[in-house]
């Protein structure tokens, strides 16, 4: 068996080397083999290799870091990585020809996307062109792409992802294995076991993050009002979106924890975020957790969450009061969990 340790977010040589590899390995298959993809979150960066030979290492690299700063959704970046890539956007099972293929799946994309999962490297891609185009104008990415990318894009020369009608998927199959009720029962069954009075919420999915906080928060104080003399819980999961506005240290687990602070103040409620992966975008953390004295506890120590907030830095507030929550990867992906307490 050959395994490479690829880089996440963030390719790194050894996702290339991947990439390679498997293509080489599929293009020897024909009708009479039998390939098993095995996906899940974060596979995006661990292998890649774009389809135009005129693109370095760290021409791809400069790529994935304006993708996870731009602040577009999981399934809008996953879109423009498929178009560029060699290897997504069903193009592994395009080069397994007519062999028969099964994926087996880890999701921490939303239901019904899972073309989105590890950008889709095995499923037919219902994005196109069009989409890609947009989604670079509205996040506008093109500054930020590295020059070959961006005379790839001005020239037009983008190809088309294989479509369901394609003939690779005529003998394909996909199974789930883990996805967010996964995530989401548990949670619930745990909270409730605590005596918490339990709601589960995932409209937020893809919101900004100060609008998700500002909506989570109503919800909880909605559920308290609602059940007085009750300790309640909300639970929450999904991905939220915060563009990177500084040079800190952090994620969109410890920005959404960080822009609750101030909304919290002196009350009987307690903020928890974090990814399941045990990393939280460039930070060593999962994720923060706060609660009605955490604004007192920094103002004491010197520090701003308004300031942190703006330089992308949560992670650095949250670590400096012992508050960030350090689990080391978990070897898993279900996207994220938050969870708001609130006590009478």
């Amino acid at each position: 068996m050959q395994y490479f340790v690829g880089g996440h977010p963030i390719p790194n040589a050894d996702s290339w080397a991947a990439a390679e590899a498997a293509l080489a390995l599929l293009k020897k298959c024909d009708d009479t083999m039998l390939v098993f993809f095995l996906l899940s979150g974060g596979g995006s960066a661990l292998a890649e290799l774009p389809l135009d030979s005129r693109m370095t290492l760290e021409d791809v690299q400069q790529f994935y870091r304006t993708l996870v700063t731009c602040g577009a959704p999981i399934a809008a970046m996953n879109a423009v990585r498929k178009h560029v890539s060699a290897v997504k956007g069903g193009r592994l099972a395009a080069a397994a020809g007519r062999a028969t293929k099964i994926t087996l799946a880890v999701t921490d994309v939303p239901a019904d996307q899972e073309s989105a999962l590890a950008s889709g490297p095995s499923l037919p891609d219902p994005t196109t062109i069009a989409d890609v185009e947009r989604i670079i104008s509205q996040f506008k990415m093109m500054p930020q792409f590295p020059a070959p990318l961006r005379r790839c894009v001005e020239e037009g020369r983008i190809t088309e992802t294989p479509k369901g009608s394609d003939p690779a998927f005529a003998n394909a199959y996909f199974v789930l294995l883990l996805g967010m009720d996964d995530l989401f029962h548990p949670a619930h069954h745990a909270s409730e076991g605590k005596g918490f009075f339990t709601c589960c919420d995932n409209a937020t999915d893809d919101w900004p993050v100060e609008k998700a906080a500002e909506y989570l928060l109503a919800q909880l104080g909605a559920l308290q009002a609602a059940n007085p003399g009750r300790p309640v819980a909300l639970i929450a999961d999904g991905e939220i979106s915060s563009p990177v506005t500084g040079d800190g240290i952090g994620g969109r687990n410890s920005a959404f924890v960080l822009a609750c602070v101030e909304n919290i103040i002196g009350r009987r409620v307690a903020v928890l975020s974090a990814g399941t992966d045990g990393i939280d975008g460039n930070s060593p953390a999962a994720g923060a957790v706060a609660d009605g004295e955490t604004l007192a506890r920094a103002m004491a120590a010197g520090m701003n969450p308004g300031d942190a907030f703006r330089r992308s830095d949560a992670f650095t507030f949250f670590a400096q009061l012992n508050d960030a929550i350090v689990t080391g990867p978990t070897g898993n992906n279900l996207r994220d969990l938050r969870i708001l307490l609130s006590r009478p």
